[in-house]
């Protein structure tokens, strides 16, 4: 059993890779249009927001803990700017740098708020953060009144829809925010401790290292991105939508759990929610081109949820 784990846990990588190859394979038998441009195109901007999403998210399942208020943060960060921005209507520039501002600052402060209760109250990740996905998402409620908020300047439109060349600044965005997690988690100290506590917080503490420090500073950056995730949402959509982003968190943690990260904390990659992401979004293109109900394609989600558990498990034997 032992050396079946020591295959497992070399192959993780090379297997998540392949999982995509043969689900492209599957795929492309299933629908003609499935291996097109446009098609791959429209798959890099469904999952440019949970990619944003699910870098943070697997900096937080490292370290042991669980994040479920990420979708309302989402929604509360794309509302507020968009309201902002309707009323800046005079001076759109400068409204979108400061809605941009105040959305990453909205999930600063959400995120900074979970590292506080859990590292300093002790209340367990799950509940804190469950508390606050109701709080944001009655928020982003109240704030709108139930409505969307409409009639954003075309300056604020770019985020969402604009290009650099033959890239949208989603995928770029998405890029750039996968390059500062991998750096962060393989090339820096702060990730050794990342790591350092998923595998045992106690013995950090007593190794030296801030580990309530480390956590907060972890929820932090999984809040601003969530929080830049919710104006580039509310950017493609023209709008701040309350109902934006819902369930985005079973989402996020499916495609970082499937790139191998343990939700036991201690291991995990940066590489491997990446290719956990783009796994996620072609099974849901997928089974959407081959004409797959969508209560069939939660079943497939959760079973493949349970497979990469159950690997994780067999690794870990």
């Amino acid at each position: 059993m032992t050396s079946l784990s020591g295959r497992l846990s070399s192959t993780a990588q090379f297997l998540i890779v392949v999982a995509v190859v043969v689900e492209c394979l599957v795929f492309a038998l299933l629908s003609p249009s499935f291996l097109t441009v446009n098609n791959f195109v429209n798959v890099a901007l469904q999952i440019a927001i949970y990619g944003i999403l699910a870098v943070g998210m697997t900096m937080v399942i490292i370290t042991g803990g669980i994040d479920l208020s990420i979708g309302s943060i989402v929604a509360l960060s794309g509302v507020v700017a968009a309201g902002l921005l309707e009323k800046m209507t005079r001076q759109p520039s400068l409204g979108t740098l400061l809605a941009i501002l105040t959305g990453v600052g909205i999930g600063m402060l959400s995120g900074g708020f979970s590292g506080l209760m859990i590292t300093r109250l002790r209340v367990p990740p799950f509940i804190v953060t469950l508390a606050l996905m109701t709080v944001c998402r009655g928020l982003a409620f109240i704030f709108t009144g139930g409505f969307s908020i409409g009639n954003l300047p075309l300056s604020f439109g770019f985020l969402g829809r604009g290009h650099l060349g033959p890239i949208p600044i989603p995928v770029a965005m998405m890029a750039l925010v996968f390059l500062g997690g991998y750096l962060l988690l393989s090339k820096s100290a702060r990730g050794r401790y990342i790591y350092a506590i998923g595998g045992n917080e106690e013995a950090s503490r007593l190794s030296g290292i801030d580990t309530r420090r480390v956590i907060q500073q972890v929820y932090l950056f999984n809040g601003a991105l969530a929080g830049l995730a919710g104006i580039t949402l509310a950017s493609r959509l023209g709008a701040g939508v309350p109902n934006s982003g819902l369930n985005y968190e079973l989402d996020v943690i499916a495609a970082v759990v499937v790139g191998g990260t343990s939700l036991m904390g201690g291991s995990g990659s940066v590489a491997g929610t990446f290719w956990g992401t783009v796994f996620i979004g072609i099974l849901n293109n997928g089974l959407n081109l081959a004409n797959v109900d969508p209560y069939t394609q939660k079943v497939a989600l959760g079973v493949v949820i349970l497979l990469a558990v159950l690997l994780d498990k067999m690794k870990k034997t």
